[in-house]
């Protein structure tokens, strides 16, 4: 963790539940919760062979250092199930302006730095590449996005490549899409528009799941999702599709509470989950004579 300073038509008949709202203040959290503003999203890729519980040991040194110092910023954690093997870490904003000051604020806490510091130069060893995204929320093109996100197990993430000049179809296309499922209240989904990060312009989409069953359960969705388009509605989804979408792509990740930071409401609600013990990795380190670490 660093400091925190599908095709389309496939993809889309998959759409569930989501509420990404894991970093929101205590007085906001509730059973469903609203998506954030502004969302980074920090993604380790692990090298062979250092993931699993040795990397989940490395990391819980950044769950111990925030946890002591009582930081009111959360994130989560995801593991991935399919792709390459990597983490992806969710932290959440009401704005870019809260984002700037999280960070000023951790840079001027210089026992918390020298923390971040350390735990990061071991957690880099196992790392074969990182990088960052800011992504805002979408939304027009989210459908009945709060959800009990405590109780979830995984996410399925849909990340889209709009084509340059065809943004009015790929608008048009979600349009169709939130009509079709709209008079469904069991279906739910949040949009984020890349800002800093991504290639061209890429939206991105998150599906949160209790258990595998609800995979299971995608077939008798796609059934109703045709009949809700209806002929003539599912031809015109395919025209836009193939004119707007440059690249689709969908994967499958599963919450890691060992290497996430969650608000204590999401402990209390499901404390058999969230609630984990830190490894001997994280102890408090011992006091010594070292300066604290520069400010970075």
């Amino acid at each position: 963790m660093k400091k925190m300073i599908t095709c389309l038509f496939g993809g889309l008949l998959l759409f569930g539940g989501l509420g990404v709202a894991f970093a929101q203040d205590a007085q906001n959290a509730s059973a469903t919760t609203p998506p954030p503003k502004v969302l980074q999203v920090i993604r380790e890729f692990v090298k062979p062979g250092k993931g699993g519980l040795v990397h989940q040991k490395a990391e819980s040194a950044f769950v111990q250092a925030f946890t002591r110092a009582k930081w009111p910023t959360h994130y989560i954690a995801t593991t991935s199930v399919t792709g390459k093997p990597r983490v992806l870490f969710f932290v959440g904003f009401d704005s870019f302006e809260a984002w700037e000051k999280d960070g000023l604020a951790q840079q001027k806490n210089a026992t918390l730095t020298a923390e971040l510091d350390r735990a990061s130069a071991n957690d880099g060893d196992l790392l074969s590449e990182t990088d960052t995204s800011l992504l805002m929320y979408n939304e027009e093109q989210s459908l009945h996005a709060p959800v009990d996100i405590a109780h979830m197990r995984y996410f399925e993430i849909l990340l889209y490549r709009v084509r340059a000049g065809h943004r009015h179809e790929w608008e048009e296309l979600m349009k169709l899409v939130k009509t079709a499922y709209g008079e469904n209240p069991d279906m739910h989904w949040a949009a984020y528009d890349a800002v800093y990060g991504q290639e061209g312009s890429t939206h991105v989409f998150f599906l949160p799941m209790k258990s595998a069953t609800e995979i299971d359960q995608g077939p008798e969705r796609d059934k109703k999702f045709v009949a809700a388009m209806g002929e003539d509605g599912m031809k015109k989804l395919a025209e836009l599709e193939s004119s707007a979408v440059e690249f689709s792509q969908s994967n499958l990740f599963q919450m890691t509470p060992s290497m996430s930071y969650p608000p204590d409401e999401w402990v209390k609600a499901d404390p058999g989950f969230w609630k984990t013990k830190p490894s001997a990795a994280a102890k408090a380190p011992a006091k010594t004579d070292e300066k604290p670490a520069a400010k970075p």
